[in-house]
């Protein structure tokens, strides 16, 4: 729910990618990050929190899948890390 919300300021053309991306990083992603250090995280978990980070990044860039852009390259220009990795670093804080 928070994602539609805040969809306004994420889906702006206007608005520069790398304030986007802080955005992401502030409210959106402590958002889907939270109260993971309580799961059982499985394998399936994680590769679902994965692509839902990566369409956002996606819509947030104003690209698709067809465009056939790596995920490196759109986290790059946005400038967020992998999400595996803070799920990593939030469970074993």
């Amino acid at each position: 729910m928070k994602c539609k919300s805040a969809s306004g300021v994420l889906c702006d053309r206007r608005r520069p990618l790398k304030l986007k991306g802080k955005f992401y990083r502030t409210a959106i992603r402590s958002a889907m990050l939270y109260d993971t250090e309580c799961w059982a995280v499985k394998h399936q978990h994680v590769h679902k929190m994965g692509v839902a980070e990566m369409r956002m990044l996606r819509g947030m860039c104003g690209h698709t899948r067809k465009d056939k852009i790596e995920n490196e390259d759109i986290r790059g220009k946005v400038g967020v890390a992998e999400i595996e990795g803070k799920m990593r670093k939030n469970r074993f804080w």
